[in-house]
């Protein structure tokens, strides 16, 4: 039921991924200009005083001058983590650092993790409620039952802003935008339906408000504790239990379960028994929330009854109630109307949106990423988690009923430009990476991992194995054993490959030697390079199917790599190899190709790459519009390193390719519409996000300077046009981007 996936990894893995580089998950970024003295001038003393003195005589102009409108507090005293229990406030911070880091990526939302060391709930009530002025919303997290309703219902009351307690609401939006959806599968109506809920607390309590709100009847619902059935009259139960109380003779889970059309489970691991499924009715539902293990498993739910619909916390399993569907785009609808609250009006809009969206065709992108072509039925009853949809379909949906219920206070006039600016307000390529890294869970593959004697290099393929994207295979001495033993997994579990007693050495040898025996290689000599060189060899074990793809490049440059992998691996037939770098900011990608491989390309490879590079840039999502680099703008100032890009242009031209190009033009030309303006008759509706460098020194310079001070994420550089799937990653790498990269190469998208 909440944002966690079911994913395995080592704990000294998890504790690298939050200390490498800067500590922790977030950090502040400044928002305007801070170079000169005028601009910390305006943007403290004495410039400061005017949107101050502007605020003072009215409030609500704090939302046109400071960040508050886009500013959510992440709030905890740690009561209640995760599935371990009070750990305290200060244990609680990397889970609410993790809640402000899907804030920013689902929905763009800034977000500040504040931890309150206190389990008064008068204290803590306190403490929130003087923090209103500097936030547009509050995401209570992890505070355990009772307190937690005493606190989000006393902050409503005294706060102007959105208070959402996100494992009550966020939990039951999903659960109902899933169960409208088995309903209308099974034919039936929400005010007929008859439903068990299993566990009493917060979000047990959550889903059961929001049914009832959208419709079941109070008495067609039973609620069950450990203990057994709610029922009227029952004393040891607190008020807001109670307030579910059932007028039954029913005692336990088992004789509620008799005849009932739904079961939700917010309880424990095994509460949910396949005889307990043979009563329910006919086509039951059975959402079983619990995690990492639900109420009963999918397959011995479906073992009971074939025609159930199952939906789980998990997702290895269809249907996953997971959070993350929810909480980003409800609050980004509220804070875009500075909504005074969260009211059921806005919880149910946002479940109908949800619902809604998995009755639409699956964009291609999803399809792909998931191995299926995913369709509305029994096991797509709630949309997948990464569809780039729902930054379109909640938030809209939410603001509507903010704005038809009367809690919002700066209407939105044109709905449909809403939608446009929350397309624009994510990068897709963001989606993408995510979505390829569901397409390698989905279609594993075997990848090799050529340097498997580095530790950063075992890290990555130990995070690959775990994390479900395919096996990795290993090259290496066999001291490698000893080396994942250190790092807390059995090494019985990895595939090794040890260049010096491999049986397929004399078949590696035959075929090596067969293509280099006529550059200037004995048989001897091609012998010591399968031996001694991991390259060499992982790309003989790549050719000989021993694997589906290759990633290298952490104990040798770039080039160096590069020429031992083209002895044993081709280019593709009619392809010219070469590299894109991928720069990656929260609102654009931009790709930079030939940033590795040709030193003066001629204009039919600057137009090769550019096409090529459209290719890549459309399977992630973007548009390609294409500028050829220069120093030169359209002829000024002539110069003679100019002819290859002008003969890429008409190379292009005369090829009529379906995307936007120019050239030659400067980066300032090509990325900013200001200057671009300047130029009307250039053929560009808008920046450039596909470079072609117009040769090696420049691109090779120009990428690692980006890299180095850049603000942007940077991807590569991705190894284009070789017969097989083959990327060679920079030395400096993490393995977290070997990962990345391994998990592009396996998955088709760099090709």
């Amino acid at each position: 039921m909440s944002e966690e996936a079911s994913l395995q990894f080592s704990e000294r893995e998890a504790l690298l991924f939050h200390s490498e580089g800067r500590p922790g998950k977030i950090e502040i970024v400044a928002s305007k200009p801070m170079a000169t003295q005028r601009d910390l001038a305006l943007a403290y003393s004495p410039g400061v005083a005017v949107p101050v003195q502007a605020i003072a005589d009215d409030p609500a102009t704090a939302y046109d001058y400071t960040a508050k409108g886009n500013l959510v507090a992440v709030i905890s005293n740690g009561t209640a983590i995760l599935g371990l229990g009070n750990l305290g406030a200060l244990a609680s911070k990397p889970v609410m650092e993790g809640k402000a880091v899907l804030f920013k990526r689902f929905a763009d939302v800034d977000s500040i993790d504040i931890e309150l060391k206190t389990e008064d709930v008068n204290r803590f009530i306190d403490a929130v409620e003087l923090m209103e002025p500097s936030f547009g919303g509050i995401n209570l997290e992890d505070i355990k039952a009772p307190e937690c309703f005493i606190i989000e219902q006393a902050l409503r009351e005294k706060m102007n802003i959105p208070v959402f307690h996100d494992d009550q609401h966020g939990t039951a939006i999903i659960c109902a935008a899933g169960l409208i959806n088995a309903c209308l599968l099974t034919g039936r109506k929400l005010q007929d339906i008859r439903v068990v809920v299993n566990g009493a607390g917060a979000a047990a309590i959550a889903c059961t408000e929001l049914m009832k709100a959208m419709g079941v009847r109070h008495d067609h619902v039973i609620m069950c504790d450990k203990t057994g059935v709610i029922y009227q009259g029952r004393d040891d139960v607190n008020q807001w239990q109670s307030a579910h109380a059932a007028a039954t003779d029913r005692r336990t889970l088992k004789e509620a379960l008799v005849g009932a059309d739904v079961f939700i489970g917010l309880s424990a691991a095994g509460a949910l028994k396949g005889d307990m499924v043979l009563e329910m009715a006919d086509a039951p539902i059975i959402f079983a929330m619990a995690n990492p293990v639900p109420e009963i498993l999918p397959e011995e739910a479906k073992t009971a009854r074939p025609d159930a619909i199952i939906a789980t916390g998990r997702s290895d399993y269809p249907n996953q109630v997971n959070n993350v569907l929810g909480f980003p785009f409800i609050f980004r609808g509220a804070l875009d109307v500075r909504a005074t609250g969260i009211n059921d009006d806005m919880k149910i809009a946002a479940a109908k949106a949800i619902a809604d969206l998995a009755r639409e065709r699956v964009p291609e992108e999803v399809a792909v990423a998931y191995g299926v072509s995913h369709s509305f039925g029994p096991d797509y009853i709630i949309p997948a988690p990464f569809d780039p949809r729902l930054m379109e379909e909640v938030p809209a949906a939410v603001a509507k009923a903010a704005m038809d219920s009367g809690v919002a206070t700066k209407p939105i006039l044109d709905m449909q430009a809403y939608r446009q600016s929350l397309r624009a307000r994510l990068n897709p390529t963001t989606s993408v990476l995510t979505l390829a890294y569901e397409g390698a869970r989905a279609r594993p593959k075997r990848v090799l991992f050529a340097e498997g004697e580095e530790e950063v290099v075992l890290r990555a393929a130990i995070a690959f194995k775990e994390g479900g994207y395919g096996t990795p295979v290993l090259v290496g001495r066999d001291d490698v054993r000893d080396r994942l033993r250190d790092l807390g997994v059995n090494p019985d579990d990895y595939e090794l490959h040890n260049s010096r007693v491999s049986p397929l050495v004399p078949k590696m040898v035959d075929f090596v030697y067969g293509r280099l025996q006529r550059r200037g290689y004995l048989r001897r000599d091609v012998e010591r390079m399968i031996n001694q060189d991991r390259n060499v060899f992982g790309s003989a074990l790549l050719q000989l199917g021993e694997a589906d793809a290759m990633i290298t490049g952490i104990t040798r440059t770039w080039a160096e790599s590069m020429r031992q992998v083209k002895r044993v691996i081709d280019p593709e037939a009619g392809r010219t190899p070469f590299g894109i770098h991928i720069m990656v900011g929260q609102s654009h990608t931009v790709f930079i190709a030939d940033t590795t491989v040709n030193e003066r390309p001629t204009g039919e490879q600057l137009a090769d790459f550019a096409e090529q590079t459209a290719q890549v840039a459309r399977r992630m999502g973007h548009e390609p519009r294409v500028a050829m680099l220069s120093y030169s703008t359209f002829g000024n100032p002539k110069g003679a390193w100019v002819d290859n890009i002008r003969e890429a242009v008409a190379v292009l031209d005369g090829r009529q390719v379906g995307f936007e190009y120019e050239g030659e033009m400067p980066p300032d030309v090509a990325l900013n519409p200001r200057q671009l303006a300047n130029y009307p008759f250039a053929r560009l509706s808008g920046p450039a996000n596909i470079l072609i460098m117009p040769g090696l020194q420049s691109a090779h310079i120009s990428a690692k300077l980006l890299r180095e001070l850049g603000g942007d994420s940077v991807i590569g550089p991705m190894l284009i046009g070789m017969e097989k799937p083959v990327q060679i990653a920079p030395m400096t790498s993490t393995a977290s981007e070997l990962v990345t990269l391994a998990v592009l190469a396996a998955g088709g998208i760099a090709r």
